[in-house]
């Protein structure tokens, strides 16, 4: 043979001995090989990976690194290595000129080779430093390879000079040894990092991320975290311990790419859809607009047919996402390989014993082996969860982000599909799913590969009887995809349980003050535990499924073991199965249980991924506000046609509108004549179906309902502006916020809680309005900002902001108004109706023409004149308003929750453990060929399996079913308790906390905590059960094992808790319900930022606590994979007095014995972050509850109040204990049938009066009583429902609306429609498709204010109690329909006593009484006329109002 000549020139040196190498007892290799295979190994590996890493490191510049002594050291020692190679080179030259014989040819090309490698190793070393590497993988695994290699070489050397001094060559050993000494110092300097580059990140931060400055074994055994683990051992993690997140994991750089991916597909699409959709029909152009009509009509048909396109989201997140996913694929492939190494391992284990004469060495050879494989697979393992959980990280980021970037543009017709519920949902949930997919989508084609290796092994162990057991899996396949089809169906119902309930929840939550003063807590209770009953029993029947599929999991694996053996047993007479094959087969059938039973899983969580991907990607093409309807021309103005939706009629038509620049335009109409809508047009938040609008600089807007954001108050005046202190002042000032700023407990400061809980309607609006102003725009578009103040403030605000003197008065104004004393002032006034402007001109013109208008005029503003001279009187200090100085405690941050560690990973790490029964075949196999013996075993094996599987049915039956009567029970108890909480509480809690209550907690409950419960439960036991085995079969291990055990208890750590959630979904609540009013400002950005800036604080707590079950995952499996090691070594040790199929078991079983103890740790670990969950759920019992709803038996006469009289002795409230009374020791008697205002200025104690007399807070002092009963005796449901209130803000349900007004269904449809009838709805209403069932959007977004206002009426009319309270209720309506309230209020209920909280004076001067309040005291109470008669505060209010 060549390869001998090249080693030696007589050929005495042979490249194999199996001689010298296999059987000797103490093993050496040839010379040759040591020559060439040993050198070029390294070699080889250095040159095949550089090209690679150099072309990766060009496109990964991390920066520049300094040199330091570090670099210099491995660059020296480098050099020094190329030297002595080239010196070994030259020695063998001048030997063969020189010497007395001539070297062989090994002797030039080996040390060549190794040279040129040493240099490209140094360069490869620089290159690292200019590129910012600060410890390299590629290098440590070079050195390692030489070293290992050498060290062969170097044993091998001390063996020749001791055993023949004579043969050695002194030159080439010195060199030898120096090369070796050098090759310890290199592996050694690459062990240790570099310093950061140069303008890295990690300088400017306070606390990096020490990954990307850990050393290369640092970064594989995940030790770099250990410091955090320590911190978290001493004491709970905070905040500030957690490391900022890396640069590429961050919102700013994920999601970027996921938008520009997306858009680009939309793009495409768009691209396809305009070739095919104008191509077909060109209508040639008849001139005038009939023909263009034509021409667009017919491409829209065309449209129809076309099949359009969807773009694909799946590919976008491929784009972005796939080239860092694909590295998790190469060591997938690596891990799947070396788990095959274990079962060949035992294999030749077994043999080993059984050859007594092979020498012990080869025993502890294969430990080593097995050892190190074990150790290998472990790493890698780790580090691809690693990869895949990062991905998955990521993947979240860029879906919240890109959800929140589409919320903020998506048009108004596409809003009403999706509501706040579900794209809360798109973000928790659905992100949620994709990130657990990720973690085992690899197995997709991972788990074939698997199959096809371990059958191979198989048919090599069991030759063709293997295929009886492949037909079984076979079989099994349709069976479980059968299951997770039905699965995904069930998923698809629970789902949309889900959305609904959630959505029905959050609606409560907001409109939960009307819940309690219409006492309808109950009606909707019943509704929400409805959605609840049906969604559980889509769950029962998944839990059904699962424990069915659970069944065939632990059956098939078996099921293929018994019908291989038995195959195997019966076909020939021949066939032993002795320890050998059984032990290799079970090991193998082991790892082939694992891809199967990981399959369905995998198939079915795609599904699910599947389902969330469809209704991202439907989000995510809703159509957009257009970008261009709103153009920015030298004058305001619009003309054209206008709806909401394509598929709805316009709503505005007819309009041609110019508006002279700095001028003040008035918009005045009826209730739902589109006046709001005009103000959207205008914002460009309609559709434009034709025509132009043009706005003339940047807009400012003030919407309907104030929105008001949850941070202080200053911040939302500020709104992201920079501080202007002086025009801050004359801002707050003209808004007179001025008296409320110095109520507040922390002034501007003071944290205003979620949607403003803590202002009164008319201190919202005033901020409201406040904000726009200080952002000093061109344009201002206000939507009725002075309905919800009182009068006087109303003129103040009129005359100090809007009006012709005002702070705005250069300004352009839009101003809908119902206040018609503002209406001279306006230099030009629209007159709405139903969506046309049928007027327009000046205060004077329009007077002067005498049409509709001055008509209305002359009814509604007899009283008009008002001293001017007489100076609005200036607020001191007010009471508080509306009792609302309320604290909120913080409500950002709620800090339990768990670090949502999927269970997925731990699935993947164990179902290899889940089968006792594998492995009982007992030793006397050898012996017996006998056929009886044979088939009663066989059938004992099968009785024991299929016993086993039935348990396991029965057991995880009950544990669904325990947990869905737990989940039950803990909903239903919390939803009371919730309900049963006082106002109070839902002021200091945010809701986005309530919801994440009722959907992630509850959800963790129901699906989460039973089946971990179950798992956990399972692999203590197997854990148990091979302990137990091992020991049996080497009792040896007795000793190691303890030692082991604590080692693992130490390690288990405390869980790191994870930042909640909540802050993510109350932000993004709070964006949707204000994106008119942030696109109006150009604010989106803004929100981008603080959206991202939330999710990157969450994914900051999550980034750890992926590591840090790594950093277990890792400790863990070296545990295990030690006593594995260990269990060989002692079967090695005490191989005499072994039987092959004794330690066969133990250690087939000690391979198991890893997963089920990594799988043990990660289920208790996931029981105790998951469990918090309870806790969550269960900490709303301990919270205050109102008093008792009803009293049994009821006290109360029958048809109680008979007559109404009210009679308030000494009453004093106060909001809390820590605060002074809200209103204090009030006395009036108010005798039956008497109509009472109630007036005062804003903050007076008007409305806490009114909650004082609804129990919505119990009187601190003194008593009320109606009808001659104490009202603090009854139950809260029998007062509520008893007295009726029409409150200041109208608040609807999503629903029909007939359960709108009637939830109970306690009234006939002929009353309701009476009811309709007098509070002036009947006509709209029945211009519905729907009538009374038609659906109501959330919140009733549907209708106008005032209709929703109008709706509170006819509430109001269907009860018809003897005790009416109106709460500013005409605030929104426009002085006609005022009218008609007022005048259906005195026909309708003329024998019922109405107290009425007016801001509108002329509401109320025909009334029998008037009480005036003043910072919580009772100023005056008597009628109107003797009021103004003695001129007090009564009269100067009048006066303001101009009625006097």
């Amino acid at each position: 043979m060549g390869f001998d000549k090249f080693c030696s020139l007589d050929s005495s040196d042979p490249f194999w001995d199996w001689n010298r190498t296999w059987y000797a007892a103490n093993p050496d290799l040839t010379q040759c090989f040591q020559n060439t295979v040993l050198v070029w190994l390294p070699c080889l590996y250095l040159w095949m990976c550089a090209p690679i890493y150099l072309i990766y490191l060009r496109s990964h510049d991390h920066g520049y690194i300094c040199m330091t002594h570090l670099n210099k050291a491995k660059t020296a020692v480098g050099l020094l290595l190329w030297i002595i190679c080239w010196s070994d080179v030259f020695y063998s030259f001048w030997e063969r000129s020189y010497g007395s014989h001539v070297p062989a040819l090994v002797h030039h090309v080996s040390p060549t080779l190794l040279g040129l490698t040493m240099l490209l190793a140094t360069l490869v070393i620089q290159y690292e430093r200019m590129k910012g590497v600060q410890s390299s993988g590629v290098m440590l695994i070079y050195w390692l390879l030489a070293l290992l290699c050498a060290t062969v070489t170097f044993r091998s050397k001390i063996f020749q000079a001791l055993d023949q001094p004579l043969t050695v060559n002194v030159w080439r050993y010195t060199t030898f040894y120096i090369f070796y000494a050098l090759l310890l110092v290199s592996l050694f300097l690459s062990c240790l990092t570099d310093q950061p580059p140069l303008f890295s990140q990690a300088i400017k931060d306070s606390n990096p991320c020490p990954e990307p400055g850990a050393s290369f074994l640092s970064r594989i055994t995940f030790w770099w975290i250990t410091k955090m683990m320590v911190t978290g051992y001493k004491r709970p993690l905070e905040d500030k311990d957690l490391w900022s997140l890396n640069l590429e994991d961050r919102s700013q750089r994920v999601v970027p790419q996921l938008v520009r991916r997306w858009n680009t597909e939309c793009q495409k699409i768009k691209r396809t859809e305009q070739k095919t959709v104008y191509s077909p029909k060109r209508v040639t152009h008849t001139e005038g607009k009939e023909g263009r009509a034509v021409e667009e009509s017919e491409i829209l048909i065309v449209k129809k047919s076309q099949k359009t396109r969807e773009p694909s989201l799946f590919w976008a997140l491929c784009l972005t996402f796939g080239p860092y996913f694909l590295i998790s694929c190469l060591y997938k492939i690596i891990q799947d390989v070396l788990m095959f190494v274990g079962p060949e391992i035992l294999r030749l284990l077994i043999c080993f014993v059984n050859d007594s004469s092979a020498p012990s060495w080869q025993g502890y050879f294969y430990t080593a082996l097995l050892f190190i494989c074990t150790c290998v697979q472990s790493l890698i393992l780790q580090k691809y969860f690693h990869v895949c959980f990062v991905s998955g990280m990521r993947l979240r980021t860029a879906i919240i982000g890109a959800v929140y970037r589409k919320a903020l543009v998506i048009s108004s017709a596409a809003r009403r599909t999706s509501t706040v519920g579900e794209i809360v949902n798109l973000m928790s949930v659905d992100a949620q799913r994709f990130m657990d997919l990720i973690t085992y989508i690899n197995m997709i084609w991972s788990a074939p590969l698997q199959v096809v290796l371990a059958l191979y092994f198989l048919w090599q162990n069991l030759g063709p009887s293997v295929l009886a057991g492949v037909a079984v899996m076979v079989l099994m396949v349709p069976v479980n995809a059968v299951i997770a089809m039905k699965t995904k169906t069930y998923q698809v119902a629970q789902m949309k349980s889900k959305d609904n309930r959630i959505k029905l929840m959050n609606e409560m939550l907001n409109g939960i003050k009307v819940l309690k003063l219409y006492a309808w807590e109950l009606a909707f209770k019943d509704k929400v535990s409805e959605i609840r009953e049906s969604e559980l029993r889509v769950l029962k029947k998944a839990a059904y499924l699962g424990a069915v599929s659970t069944f065939t999991w632990i059956c098939a694996p078996f099921l293929v073991a018994l019908s291989t053996f038995s195959v195997f047993v019966l076909i020939d007479e021949h066939n032993v199965l002795d320890a050998q094959k059984a032990f290799v087969s079970l090991a193998l059938f082991n790892i082939l249980r694992f891809p199967l039973n990981m399959l369905p899983m995998v198939i079915s969580s795609m599904v699910q991924a599947s389902v969330s991907l469809k209704r991202l990607r439907v989000f995510l093409s809703h159509e957009e506000l257009q970008e261009d309807s709103v153009e920015h021309k030298a004058l305001a103005g619009l003309d054209g046609v206008f709806s909401w939706s394509r598929a709805e009629p316009p709503a505005l038509s007819g309009l041609n509108v110019c508006i002279p620049e700095g001028s003040l335009v008035a918009v005045v109409g009826h209730v739902g004549s589109g006046k709001s809508s005009l103000l959207s047009a205008l914002l460009g938040e309609m559709d434009k179906l034709e025509g132009s609008v043009a706005v003339k600089g940047s807009v400012a807007y003030v919407s309907q309902q104030a929105w008001i954001q949850n941070s202080t108050l200053k911040d939302n005046i500020m709104f992201g502006q920079e501080r202007k202190e002086a025009w801050y002042q004359r801002v707050v000032e003209a808004c007179a916020l001025q008296p409320d700023l110095e109520i507040l407990p922390a002034g501007d400061e003071t944290e205003i809680g979620e949607k403003g809980v803590n202002l009164s309607g008319g201190q919202k609006q005033r901020v409201s309005l406040a904000r726009a102003v200080y952002c000093d725009r061109a344009v201002y578009l206000l939507d009725d900002p002075l309905s919800a103040v009182d009068a006087h403030v109303g003129k103040h605000i009129f005359d100090k902001v809007i009006g012709p003197q005002g702070l705005l008065k250069d300004k352009t104004r839009v101003l809908v108004t119902h206040g018609l004393s503002y209406l001279p002032q306006a230099d030009l006034i629209l007159v709405l109706v139903e969506g046309q402007i049928t007027e327009m001109g000046s205060y004077q013109d329009l007077m002067a023409t005498q049409r509709a208008f001055a008509e209305f005029m002359q009814t509604y503003a007899a009283v008009e004149h008002t001293d001017d001279n007489e100076p609005v009187p200036k607020s001191g200090t007010k009471g508080i308003e509306n009792g609302s100085a309320t604290v909120v405690g913080s409500p950002g941050v709620s800090s339990v929750s768990k670090p949502s560690q999927t269970a997925e990973e731990n699935k993947v790490l164990s179902k290899k453990a889940k089968d006792p029964e594998v492995g009982k075949l007992t030793e006397a196999d050898k012996a017996s060929t006998g056929q009886p013996y044979r088939l009663m075993r066989l059938g004992v094996y099968g009785a024991l399996g299929l016993s086993q599987g039935v348990a396991v049915f029965g057991y995880s039956m009950s544990t669904s079913i325990g947990g869905i009567l737990a989940s039950r029970c803990l909903h239903q108890s919390m939803l009371y308790d919730v309900l049963r909480s006082p106002m109070s509480f839902f002021e200091r809690t945010p809701s986005g906390n309530l919801v994440n209550r009722f959907a992630k907690e509850m959800d963790t409950i129901d699906s989460v905590i039973p089946s971990i419960i179950r798992m956990l439960m399972g692999s203590m036991l197997n854990v148990l059960g091979s302990c137990v085995i091992i020991l049996i079969a080497t009792p040896l291990l007795a000793i190691i094992i303890p030692v082991l055990g604590l080692l693992y208890f130490y390690v288990q750590l405390k869980r790191l808790e994870s930042v909640s959630r909540s802050p993510i979904y109350t932000h993004f609540n709070e964006t949707l319900l204000g994106t008119s009013v942030i696109r109006a400002f150009g604010e989106q950005e803004r929100f981008i930022r603080e959206s991202d800036q939330r999710v990157d604080h969450n994914q900051k707590a999550y980034y750890p606590s992926i590591v840090a079950n790594r950093w277990l995952a890792v400790r863990l499996e070296l545990v295990g994979n030690c006593i594995v090691s260990f269990a060989a070594l002692f079967a090695v040790i005490a191989r005499e007095n072994l039987s092959p199929g004794i330690m066969g078991l133990s250690i087939s079983y000690a391979l198991q014995l890893t997963t089920s103890l990594t799988w043990l740790v990660r289920m208790s670990s996931d029981v105790e972050t998951n469990i918090v969950a309870v806790e969550r759920v269960k900490e709303y019992s301990d919270t205050e509850k109102e008093a008792e709803w009803k009293h049994e038996p009821s006290s109360l006469p029958p048809g109680w109040p008979t007559d109404g009289c009210i009679d308030i002795r000494g009453l004093g409230l106060r909001y809390r204990d820590d605060l002074d009374l809200a209103i204090r020791n009030i006395t009036i008697k108010i005798n039956k049938g008497e109509k009472v205002g109630i007036v005062g200025r804003t903050g007076a104690g008007k409305s806490s009066l009114m909650l004082g007399l609804f129990r919505i807070i119990e009187a601190a002092e003194g008593h009320i009583f109606i009808d001659g009963v104490d009202i603090a005796q009854l139950g809260l449901h029998e007062l509520r429902s008893r007295i009726t209130i029409i409150p200041q803000d109208p608040v609807l349900f999503s629903g029909s609306l007939r359960m709108n007004l009637d939830p109970f269904d306690s009234y006939s449809d002929e009353g309701i429609w009476r009811a309709l009838e007098y509070s002036h709805l009947k006509s709209f209403v029945s211009g519905l498709p729907n009538k009374l069932n038609h659906e109501c959007s959330e919140g009733g977004e549907n209708l106008s204010v005032g209709q929703r206002q109008l709706l509170c009426l006819a509430r109001a009319l269907l009860r018809k109690t003897k005790v009416l309270v109106l709460d500013e209720a005409t605030a929104a309506v426009d002085m006609e329909t005022d009218n008609l309230i007022q005048s259906t209020i005195r026909s309708q209920f003329e024998d019922c006593t109405v107290l009425t909280i007016a801001h509108r004076l002329n509401t109320i001067m025909d009334y029998t009484r008037v009480l005036v309040l003043d910072k919580g005291e009772m100023a005056e109470f008597d009628s109107p006329s003797n009021l103004v008669a003695q001129r007090g505060a009564f009269y100067k209010m009048a006066k303001d109002a101009g009625l006097v």
